[in-house]
């Protein structure tokens, strides 16, 4: 039986002699990687944190005392220690596998459940302050990555620690990395610490240097204040300690025995205290290493190589390829168009537009309220942003979106990639919400395209636009739809019929109007004559041509890949409402009002919510059944 089979709980990594760690980090490596292999998943980050976890679980005793992991893509190690190293750990992210996030409703060891970079610090903060209020004893660590640094969230915690809690732990996991290359002053900061020999012998040592100085004892008697000043006569404090934080590091975190020292005095310490630990993304896999930024989130690979499985010939592009290459056909027709990306230059396809034209490009690091106010800056003075963020990520930058870009009419384009499922990710990047968050917001303009072609044209029209203006469209691979050489501007508010029906008209936007067609197809076997409508914009609606539906159909279908609460379904049915059209009926067929969990594929989370297209054809089948025999009533 190998060491990690042993393991069931925390306390059997206790029970370990030292000897027998390097093995443990050894196959729980070996785990991971075999896993990430053949589900995907964070393979980068959990191969970097295997000692420091392993070091976390025997100095502290969980669940009592409470770990927050920083997004938490680098707690698979976490889950191997906490009694999940089972059948459901070979089966991460897939719909018979535990979530690739830290879950609370998962197991009792999961203090938060994340998913989006920023929250630790301030929810370990909240922690210790309600441990605190109820006079109890257990401790709190915060896993901060290092890019967590540049989130605002992180920093407005961060100005709360002192004043709010006498004891924390806040481990900085420094690797360099986040998904891409940090960017900022906060990493530049970060490396000189790191770098700088004078504080790293004063940190470790201080009192041992006082002690050699005329007068030392006297000044270690009055207390720290004294040491921290005369510690800044050599060199200047960390950024940390301006924050009533004591710092230690940089510190080894490859080297289980130097982990473990610093977790145990940082649990002793009645301060807050920071421990800056350095470790290497992918550590253990070389291919990772290499690779660190197509290895932070792998799709499925071979552990030999690190080659995913290739594209057969003629697969589609990528929709965020398609926007990058489109982003530079019209960033090169005018120099005032530039893309901003929040620390996600190649998952958005701002990359292509990084190599093809840098000056046009920014990466403001994981802040997206700061991409969106940057945004409107530049907007200000001439410039047209187009921002590229997952609508997931989008959430966050909700109130620059009304106050700061709307409010003044600014021209911001933002492209929404990953709308609607991201199945293996599952409920915390789900882009789901994005209609319902917008359709209520003045003046913007909302689409949604039904293939490629139509996303290059919908970037043209929305730059065009004097405004803010919303292009939302799915993770991966476009349909196949040949694209222009050159994007045409689409009248804004207009939808595209697509065929006519006397009985039904389906109307569907984005990723769903394929759907539609198929399933216009399937009740045309039936009988049934239906119409198909692309809807392209759900802001402002094709109110005209929607009225001609409601006068010549029995009954409206609408589809969308978005939760059905608040999005094209419901725009549809106040549309009618208002035009006193409300006598026709409204099938909306949509994700349901509920938090989806993580699934194999599409197909399969579709198939668990009543989506697949059988599900779908019969409930259309079923709701015109009735209003058929309603009409016939003498």
């Amino acid at each position: 039986m190998s060491i990690l089979e042993r393991i069931q709980s925390p306390a059997d990594v206790k029970k370990l002699a030292p000897e027998e760690l390097p093995q443990l980090a050894q196959e729980i490596r070996e785990r991971i990687i075999q896993t990430t292999a053949k589900n995907g998943g964070h393979v980068g980050p959990n191969l970097g944190v295997v000692e420091l976890t392993i070091g976390l679980h025997r100095v502290f005793n969980t669940p009592t005392d409470r770990f927050c992991f920083d997004v938490a893509h680098q707690g698979y190690v976490h889950k191997l220690l906490t009694g999940r190293n089972d059948e459901r750990f070979d089966h991460i992210r897939t719909s018979d596998g535990y979530s690739g996030f830290l879950s609370r409703v998962e197991s009792e060891h999961d203090a938060f459940g994340a998913g989006h970079a920023g929250t630790a610090l301030s929810a370990a903060l909240g922690m210790a302050t309600a441990r605190d209020q109820r006079d109890s004893d257990e401790h709190v660590v915060a896993l901060c990555g290092d890019a967590a640094f540049t989130c605002g969230i992180t920093m407005e915690a961060l100005n709360n620690v002192a004043t709010s809690t006498k004891r924390l732990i806040i481990i900085l996991n420094d690797n360099k990395w986040s998904i891409a290359k940090n960017v900022g002053a906060l990493p530049r900061y970060f490396n000189e610490l790191i770098t700088n020999p004078v504080y790293n012998r004063l940190n470790d040592d201080f009192e041992s240097l006082l002690q050699k100085m005329p007068g030392g004892d006297s000044l270690i008697k009055l207390g720290s204040k004294w040491k921290q000043e005369t510690k800044d006569f050599f060199v200047s404090s960390s950024l940390f300690e301006k924050f009533g934080i004591r710092y230690i590091g940089p510190i080894d975190g490859h080297d289980q025995k130097q982990v473990e020292h610093y977790l145990d005095f940082a649990k002793n310490a009645e301060q807050p205290v920071l421990l800056h630990v350095l470790t290497e993304k992918g550590r253990g896999y070389d291919v990772a290493i290499q690779n660190p930024e197509r290895f932070h989130g792998a799709s499925p690979f071979d552990v030999k190589t690190g080659k995913g499985t290739p594209s057969a010939p003629g697969t589609p592009p990528k929709y965020q390829d398609v926007m990058g290459h489109t982003l530079v056909k019209l960033a090169k027709e005018d120099a005032n168009v530039i893309g901003i990306t929040a620390a996600m230059p190649a998952g958005t396809g701002l990359n292509i537009l990084e190599n093809a034209l840098p000056k046009q490009f920014f990466d403001v690091g994981i802040a997206e309220e700061h991409a969106v106010l940057f945004a409107a800056g530049m907007a200000t003075s001439g410039f047209h942003p187009v921002c590229a963020i997952y609508s997931t990520f989008l959430q966050r930058a909700y109130d620059q979106i009304i106050h700061d870009v709307a409010l003044q009419n600014l021209p911001v384009l933002f492209c929404m990639d990953r709308a609607g499922l991201s199945p293996n990710d599952g409920a915390t990047h789900h882009g789901l919400f994005d209609l319902s968050y917008l359709r209520c917001v003045p003046e913007v303009v909302i689409m949604a395209p039904a293939n490629e072609d139509e996303l290059a044209d919908m970037m043209a029209t929305g730059l065009a636009h004097q405004g803010a203006a919303f292009i939302r469209y799915p993770r991966g691979n476009a349909i196949g739809t040949p694209i222009k050489e050159t994007p045409v501007p689409l009248e804004i508010g207009k939808a595209q019929r697509l065929q006519k029906g006397s009985d039904i008209d389906i109307w569907a936007i984005g990723a769903m109007v394929a759907d539609a067609q198929q399933l216009a197809a399937q009740l045309s076997e039936h009988g049934i004559q239906a119409g198909v409508v692309n809807t392209r914009f759900v802001k402002p609606l094709d109110t005209e041509l929607l009225a001609e539906s409601a006068q010549n159909t029995r009954l409206i279908v609408t589809m969308e890949d978005h939760v059905i609460t608040g999005g094209l379904g419901t725009a549809v049915m106040e549309a009618l409402q208002e035009a006193c059209l409300h006598n026709c009926p409204v099938e909306r067929i949509a994700w349901p009002d509920a938090f989806i969990e993580h699934g194999s594929s599409v197909a399969q989370l579709r198939e668990e919510n009543g989506l697949s297209p059988n599900a779908i054809l019969e409930r259309v089948m079923a709701k015109y059944a009735k209003l058929h025999a309603i009409q016939e009533v003498p």
